[in-house]
């Protein structure tokens, strides 16, 4: 056997001491069980396994032409240790002839095996190994290797790897037959560089090895600091002398326990990672999965969820259960204006872009021995969004979380309605609230803050309470990429070139969905102005131009966009908290004021600093009606009530110096009735039935959409459970539905 023995340690790193459990007294009993301390033994697990420590390899792995060896020789001169490449130091010392010779000699399938034989006979530790191309292509010497080392994927522009093998006049790779595309076959290979890796280094276009070999050193520093990358609550106050360690929490723990203890909202505590402008342009020509995963490694840390397994579950979120294989796609609709489509997915609206994934993040940072219990807000589209997203979860993890969505009885459109009690699964129900959503998320934080009734679910029934609704933040992240991507589109499509600003217009009721873009803003997206479009209940409206957040002598309007009839907007609090240097204490002050007294006012300077990228105007359901009539008669298309209300936002607000971005929320088979009213069609008083197929003879555009047709054919009706607008109420729902499902 082959061995090569370490030149120098490479740098080791120091456990993180982790805090004895604090324990929980109330009147039933004490609490006993602690999810930070269970979590922070799956990470020390973790950390013991994976971290890259003294004795372990640098492992770089790329195609052909990816500069492996040489940037290899670069990082082993930074680290002063050996460096090893696989083709010159193993292969031809084992073979004693050439490589080429050898795959001439014995053609692909042999070559592969005699290729992983050659690197299962070989040891090292604390060396830089360069790969071949085709090793990640042989599963038991990838796995020989994995064990003594962290895989970092040099993910390189497929023109430049093209170029540089026309340089090298290589003319043949292993696997290569005759006729086969260099491009196809590089385009083929990347199935089994994604699998392996622990770390990607994502290559600009025409970036020097110099450049490549310190981003590769970034990473691995990354990779090993797995206590670097932590969420705090948006109370969250620092005393001075003290780090408060215990108070911070990772990703994993952030998306389970969905808000915060404190009542406020999980936020990182360092800045969201930027991409420079290279990298930026070397996602134009991706596709919106491969858009999600570079974008999501950047933002998850592989400690909470590898990168192997992170792409999984990006796959099946956004799959065939989208009716558009571009998942999120921008149609010009008119002059500076142009439609991102958010409705694509299988239940018809924006929130399924978040709702296929976060389910998959959800159930793999949960602790084994616990059942959840998710429980939901919805002021239309969420409900029946998370009911859909859960139910898709393997048999297993269906047995351990379950779902329950409370929704205004009557505060959403008859569709909807239907559509949330229709999502009904073995693992989700829905609950119809007497009461509007604001009643409903106010009353989900009221028992996600009473201790002793979680205290008393998770002893009784070991059973934990968590959030799929946007203050958590496992929901909200991937609502980024599909503002990122959307931007990226209109580059790749001609209309701008990168870096030209763009500004986006958004209906806007809780604040996530804006947030998001400000969150792809702080990435590196140039958005110049964040446009908010408010409805007839225009409290953020009228917040953003005066500073004053007042719900007194306010009463919630039911219109024609119930997705934003909201007066209390959750995640507005993230980003006063991200204007205010997070400011903690700030944050406590305000939001228990709106607690009290139904109002806060903030300083001036804030206010001057939120209107420097924000402007936001409100619709009536008047100029809804009419921005769809006047649309359609122009141009074909359709908007939901709720993109009207944006367009209409967008017409009077952008100055057309730039492209706007308007989103559009939902599938316009949602709102049949205030379509067919917009349109002055005669024949409303129908079923939502044969009103979606009298809209859908229409040939208008958007075409209509496939599932929300098959909804409507379902014969079974489904019923629901009905209550009173008392919280006690509720809390009797959750608990009878968890004995249902866990007991």
């Amino acid at each position: 056997m082959l061995y090569f023995n370490r030149c120098q340690h490479l740098k080791q790193i120091t456990q993180r001491c982790f805090s004895s459990i604090h324990v929980k007294t109330n009147k039933y009993v004490q609490l006993i069980l602690s999810r930070t301390f269970a979590l922070a033994e799956l990470r020390k697990s973790w950390h013991s396994t994976h971290t890259l420590v003294g004795d372990k390899n640098i492992v770089l792995m790329g195609p052909p032409g990816a500069g492996k060896t040489t940037i290899g020789r670069i990082i082993g001169q930074k680290l002063g240790c050996c460096v090893i490449d696989v083709d010159n130091d193993i292969l031809e010392k084992t073979w004693n002839m050439s490589v080429s010779e050898k795959l001439q000699e014995v053609g692909n399938e042999q070559f592969l095996e005699e290729e992983g034989k050659a690197v299962l006979n070989f040891s090292a530790s604390g060396s830089v190994i360069s790969l071949t191309g085709s090793n990640p292509m042989h599963d038991a010497s990838m796995w020989h290797l994995k064990k003594n080392g962290i895989i970092v994927y040099l993910d390189v522009p497929l023109i430049d790897i093209i170029n540089r093998l026309k340089s090298m006049k290589i003319n043949r790779i292993v696997g290569q037959n005759f006729g086969t595309p260099m491009k196809d076959l590089l385009a083929f290979r990347r199935q089994y560089y994604k699998k392996w890796y622990d770390a990607r280094v994502f290559c600009e276009s025409g970036a020097s090895p110099e450049e490549v070999a310190d981003k590769v050193l970034n990473a691995v520093k990354r990779y090993q600091n797995v206590d670097s990358e932590t969420f705090i609550s948006t109370r969250h106050i620092w005393h001075k002398n003290c780090k408060q360690k215990n108070s911070t929490k990772f990703f994993s723990e952030a998306v389970i326990e969905g808000l915060a203890s404190d009542g406020g909202l999980f936020v990182p505590e360092k800045e969201f990672p930027k991409l420079s402008s290279g990298e930026w342009k070397g996602l134009v020509g991706a596709t919106y999965i491969e858009r999600a995963q570079i974008l999501l490694e950047k933002c998850i840390h592989p400690a909470d969820i590898p990168a192997a397994r992170l792409g999984e579950m990006i796959e099946t979120a956004y799959g065939k259960n989208f009716a558009c294989s571009r998942i999120a796609p921008v149609r010009h609709l008119s002059g500076n204006q142009f439609i991102l489509e958010l409705f694509h997915g299988p239940t018809g609206s924006f929130k399924d872009l978040s709702l296929q994934l976060m389910p998959h993040l959800f159930a793999h940072c949960i602790l084994p021995n616990c059942n959840y219990m998710i429980l939901v807000a919805t002021s239309g589209d969420t409900g029946s969004a998370v009911l859909n997203g859960f139910s898709h979860l393997n048999s297993n993890d269906k047995k351990r979380i379950a779902v329950v969505t409370f929704f205004p009885e009557n505060g959403v459109s008859d569709f909807q309605k239907a559509q949330i009690i229709g999502s009904q699964k073995e693992n989700g129900w829905a609950v119809g609230v007497k009461s509007d959503f604001d009643f409903c998320q106010t009353a989900v934080k009221r028992i996600f803050n009473d201790s002793d009734f979680t205290g008393f679910l998770t002893v009784e029934y070991g059973t934990v309470l968590s959030s799929a609704n946007s203050i958590n933040w496992g929901r909200l992240l991937p609502q980024v990429i599909y503002h990122a991507s959307a931007y990226l589109d209109l580059v790749s499509q001609g209309f701008i070139s990168f870096g030209s600003p763009v500004d986006v217009c958004i209906p806007t009721g809780n604040f996530g969905n804006i947030l998001a873009a400000v969150y792809a803003k702080l990435m590196g997206i140039p958005i110049r102005k964040f446009i908010c479009a408010s409805n007839q209940n225009h409290v953020l409206t009228d917040f953003i131009k005066t500073g004053h957040y007042d719900l007194r002598e306010r009463k919630l309007v039911q219109t024609f966009s119930p997705a934003i009839d909201i007066l209390k907007s959750s995640n507005l609090e993230r980003h006063l908290h991200l204007m205010a240097n997070k400011d903690g204490q700030l944050m406590t002050k305000l939001f228990n004021q709106l607690e009290d007294q139904c109002h806060f006012q903030i300083e001036k300077i804030l206010v001057e600093k939120l209107q420097q990228d924000f402007v936001a105007d409100w619709c009536s359901e008047e100029d809804c009606l009419a921005a769809i009539n006047s649309t359609y008669n122009a141009s074909g298309y359709i908007l939901d009530p709720h993109t009207a209300v944006a367009k209409v936002v967008a017409d009077r607000m952008q100055d057309k110096t730039c492209p706007v971005i308007v989103s559009s929320t939902a599938h316009y088979s949602k709102f049949s009735p205030a379509i067919m009213q917009a349109l002055k069609i005669k024949e409303i008083n129908q079923t939502s039935s044969s009103q979606l197929y009298l809209l859908s003879s229409y040939n208008a555009l958007p075409p209509p959409h496939g599932a929300l047709l098959e909804r409507t054919k379902q014969q079974e009706k489904m019923e629901c459970q009905v209550c009173s607008a008392d919280v006690n109420v509720l809390k009797s729902h959750v608990e009878r539905l968890i004995q249902k499902q866990f007991m």
